[in-house]
C-alpha cells in the first residue's frame, strides 16, 4: 500500500562521451521513460488471492474451510478488488497523467471490452461444458442446475440477450462483471482529481452509500442490478459498493493518499480488530467459541445479528471494509519497505525454496485476468473429478494442488504468449 519506486533516469552510451559530436547535435533527444518497476507486495498478494479463490470455487472442496472467508469478515475477494485497483493505478493512472484524459479513457474503454469478452467466453465455454457432462455423463447429478443454469438452456433467446446485457448474471459468473462496473467509474475519478483529492473521496463514499443507505438509516435496500428477469435476485458482488475498496488501493498506489506509518500501537490495533471480530464475522469461530463457552456465545449471538448489514458481501459492508483495511496494514508491515522481506537472501535450501516460492506465486499475480478466468472454468472440472470419489482426504489433496499446477502453468503460458516470442529477431 504504498508508491513504487520512481522512474529511473535515462541510460547514456558508456561510448558516446569518446566520440564527436557535431554542434548542431549537442542537445540530446529525449528518450521515453524506463517502464515502472513492478511492487512485488501487489504480484504476491494478489497471487495467493488467485489460489484462494481457486480453492472457494471447488464444488465440495475440504480446503475450503481454511480459507481466509472462514475467519472473518473479508476473504479473497477483497484482496483481488483491491489488488486491482493497485494495479490499475499502474496500467491505467500514468496514461492519463502522460497522454491525456481522453486516451487515459480509451485506454479503460479497451480493457472493459477484454474483461467482458472474458465473461462471456468463460460463461458460454462453461455452459457448453456443464451441457456436455449432463448430455454424454449419464451422471445423476445436473451439472447444469449445479451453475444455476436451467432457465437458460430452457429458454436460450431471452437468456442470451440477457448475458450480453449483463441483465442474466448466474451464480459464478459474477466477479468480472462487478470489475467491469467498476472500470467504468475510473475515467470519473480522474476527473474529479483535478478538483482535488477530496472531491474523489467524497463522489467514492457518496456512491457507496448508494448501495449501503442502512449507513444513513435508510432502511436495508440501496440501488442494485438486477441478475434475472424471473426474481428479484441482485448482482452477488454490488460494484456502487465494491468500488470504494477499488479506490482505496487506486489512491494508495497513485499516492493520493499517504503510505500508513508502521508502528506497533497500530499493529496491536489492527490484530487486535482481526481476532476480536472473528466470532462475530466467522460462523466457524462462533460454532469453537459456543463449544468453549456457551455463555459467552450467548453474549456475542445478539451482536453477530445487530451487525448483520454492516458485514453484508453484496453491498460490500463497512465492516468488511475496516476488517480488510486491519489484514492490509498487517500484511504490508510483514512483507516490509518495498516487500524486501519477501526477497529471501543467500544460498541456503530454505531461501532457494521461498526464491522459487515467490516467483510462482508472483507470476500467477501477474497474470490474474487469465488465471482467474482459467481457474473458474477449472474448478469446476476438479468439483466434477472429485465427484467421481469418494473426497478423501488425500485425495481432495492431490485436486488442489493439482489444481495450483495447472494455474501457474497458465500464467507462465499467459506470459509467453503476452511476450510475443515470434516477433523476436534471431
Amino acid at each position: 500500500m504504498s508508491t513504487v519506486a520512481p522512474f529511473p533516469g535515462p541510460v547514456k552510451d558508456p561510448g558516446a562521451a569518446n566520440q564527436a559530436v557535431p554542434p548542431q547535435q549537442t542537445a540530446e533527444a529525449p528518450r521515453p521513460a524506463s517502464p515502472r518497476p513492478r511492487d512485488p507486495r501487489l504480484d504476491f498478494y494478489r497471487g495467493i488471492a488467485m489460489f484462494i479463490i481457486l480453492v472457494a470455487h471447488i464444488p465440495g472442496n475440504r480446503w475450503a474451510n481454511w480459507i481466509p472467508a472462514r475467519f472473518g469478515f473479508s476473504d479473497a475477494t477483497e484482496i483481488f478488488v483491491f489488488c486491482s485497483g493497485m494495479a490499475s493505478a499502474i496500467a491505467f493512472g500514468g496514461t492519463f497523467d502522460r497522454q491525456s484524459w481522453w486516451l487515459g479513457t480509451a485506454r479503460v474503454v479497451f480493457r472493459c471490452w477484454q474483461v467482458f469478452w472474458a465473461h462471456i467466453g468463460l460463461f458460454f465455454f462453461l455452459a457448453m461444458s456443464m451441457a456436455a457432462l449432463d448430455l454424454y455423463g449419464g451422471f445423476e447429478k445436473s451439472y447444469v442446475n449445479s451453475l444455476n443454469l436451467g432457465h437458460f438452456f430452457k429458454d436460450p433467446m431471452t437468456q442470451i440477450v440477457g448475458i450480453f446485457t449483463l441483465t442474466y448474471v448466474p451464480n459464478y459468473f459474477d466477479i468480472l462483471p462487478m470489475y467491469l462496473g467498476v472500470l467504468v467509474l475510473l475515467p470519473l475519478m480522474m476527473a474529479l482529481h483535478k478538483a482535488g483529492m477530496w472531491a474523489v473521496v467524497t463522489a467514492s463514499c457518496l456512491i457507496w452509500l448508494t448501495a449501503n443507505p442502512y449507513i444513513l438509516g435508510l432502511g436495508p435496500n440501496g440501488i442494485s442490478f438486477p441478475a434475472e428477469p424471473w426474481s428479484d435476485r441482485e448482482w452477488f458482488f454490488n460494484p456502487l459498493g465494491w468500488q470504494l475498496l477499488f479506490f482505496t488501493g487506486f489512491a494508495f498506489m497513485k499516492g493520493w493518499l499517504p503510505k500508513p506509518p508502521v508502528s506497533r500501537p497500530l499493529v496491536a490495533l489492527a490484530l487486535a480488530f482481526v481476532i476480536l471480530s472473528a466470532p462475530f464475522g466467522s460462523h466457524k469461530v462462533f460454532t469453537w467459541v459456543n463449544a468453549a463457552s456457551p455463555e459467552l456465545a450467548q453474549l456475542i449471538e445478539p451482536g453477530r445479528e445487530a451487525i448483520r448489514e454492516w458485514r453484508e458481501k453484496t453491498d460490500f459492508g463497512l465492516l468488511r471494509y475496516g476488517h480488510f483495511l486491519a489484514l492490509a496494514y498487517l500484511g504490508w508491515v510483514a512483507a516490509g519497505i518495498g516487500g524486501k522481506r519477501l526477497v529471501a537472501a543467500g544460498q541456503t535450501v530454505g531461501a532457494r525454496t521461498w526464491a522459487l516460492f515467490l516467483r510462482l506465486i508472483t507470476k500467477v499475480g501477474q497474470q490474474s485476468l487469465a488465471v482467474f478466468v482459467f481457474s473458474m472454468a477449472l474448478a469446476r472440472f476438479i468439483g466434477f473429478a472429485l465427484d467421481q470419489t469418494e473426497r478423501a482426504v488425500l485425495t481432495t489433496a492431490a485436486a488442489n494442488l493439482a489444481g495450483f499446477a495447472l494455474i501457474i502453468g497458465c500464467a507462465y503460458g499467459a506470459a509467453w504468449f503476452k511476450s510475443q516470442p515470434w516477433r523476436a529477431r534471431k
